[in-house]
């Protein structure tokens, strides 16, 4: 079976850090979004991936070398001047897909540990033309809300609901599969979106079934679910804790810490902060509740909490960065620079003074 990965979304809610890398090469756990997802593939015996993309993104994933797991990827490129959306993007790689069996299709900024060998076992035995798997939330007024029925047919689907108008709280997880049969309902030519109009178009059909996940599920679309699923995979992994130290370093666990991380003496490390590689604190740093990417330099004294820290990021001494701040890559904080809560500071930026926002 084929897979197709939707990844050509511009990740605005990311900014500034998705100015300079797409959503699915973000770190998670100190290892790409797009890595873990094949090594998903991989497990449930997935042979052949589609990534759909811009062609900026190829050229930043081929940059990256990410380990294949033994997949066969090819590209799809969807152009830069006419997104195509979700379902234009699966009619742009038709010939790629074929039409001899069904294809799975991943919304490629999705973290989930989708079974996807039993979603597919499933719509083989219902015979249908699509299934979605579906996940409970709290709030789904943010996706496409399912009515499911008891013999898991998808009876309305409904996209972006508004607050307390949700038919349920069964959302679209953004896993699918598909029966070839559904490129006839999406036209050519244009921007076709899968959840408001395909969808709900197979559901007037009943040839729109559903496949309920229960297990781990994040849109990693906004800044605070990128770091709370950081959060909860530290939770629930055995943290590496291999670093060089120039003294007596404070590691509250869980922390993830990648290789060639120096860390000076009298730091506080954790918990939950992640440090990428070649990452060098300073003496007497507090890092907590925070992402920091690789090659990032900290100085003597600073603090950072909560916050997401691009790559290649000077941070001078005595600074501080709070909570829900996010520093894109290359930016250069000055000695005893405050950024207030949620500044955001652009790429290659200077901050020579305390500070909300940067532009």
């Amino acid at each position: 079976m084929k897979a197709v990965v939707l990844a050509g979304g511009f990740g605005t809610r990311l900014r500034p850090l998705s100015c300079t890398r797409p959503k699915i090469l973000f770190p998670v756990l100190n290892k790409p979004l797009l890595q873990w997802t094949f090594e998903r593939l991989a497990k449930n015996n997935i042979q052949d991936v589609i990534l759909a993309v811009f062609y900026q993104t190829e050229v930043h994933i081929k940059q990256h070398r990410i380990p294949r797991s033994g997949l066969h990827v090819k590209y799809s490129h969807d152009p830069l001047t006419k997104p195509l959306g979700t379902a234009g993007s699966i009619k742009n790689a038709q010939k790629k897909i074929g039409s001899s069996s069904s294809f799975l299709v991943l919304n490629g900024d999705i973290f989930a540990d989708v079974n996807y060998s039993e979603i597919v076992r499933q719509h083989e035995e219902k015979g249908c033309l699509a299934t979605i798997a579906l996940h409970q939330v709290s709030d789904p007024t943010r996706y496409g809300v399912a009515i499911l029925s008891k013999d898991n047919r998808i009876t309305g689907f409904i996209e972006k609901p508004l607050a307390g108008k949700a038919p349920s709280d069964l959302i679209n997880a953004g896993v699918y599969v598909l029966n070839p049969k559904v490129f006839k309902y999406i036209p050519e030519g244009r921007a076709v979106s899968i959840e408001r109009e395909v969808f709900p178009k197979l559901a007037e059909q009943n040839e729109l079934f559903g496949y309920v996940h229960n297990g781990l599920w994040m849109d990693i679309g906004k800044p605070e679910d990128y770091l709370e699923l950081n959060k909860i995979l530290l939770r629930e992994n055995v943290a590496r804790t291999t670093y060089r130290s120039n003294g007596n370093v404070n590691i509250k666990k869980p922390v993830a810490l990648s290789k060639n991380v120096s860390i000076g003496k009298g730091s506080i490390i954790g918990p939950y902060a992640i440090l990428g590689s070649k990452v060098t604190v300073g003496k007497n740093v507090r890092i907590r509740n925070s992402i920091v990417f690789s090659a990032t330099s900290i100085s003597d004294s600073a603090m950072v909490d909560g916050a997401i820290i691009g790559e290649g990021v000077y941070i001078g001494r005595e600074a501080q960065v709070k909570k829900g701040s996010i520093v894109g890559d290359h930016a250069r904080i000055k000695d005893r620079v405050t950024l207030s809560a949620k500044s955001h500071i652009c790429p290659a930026n200077e901050v020579v003074e305390n500070a909300s926002t940067s532009d």
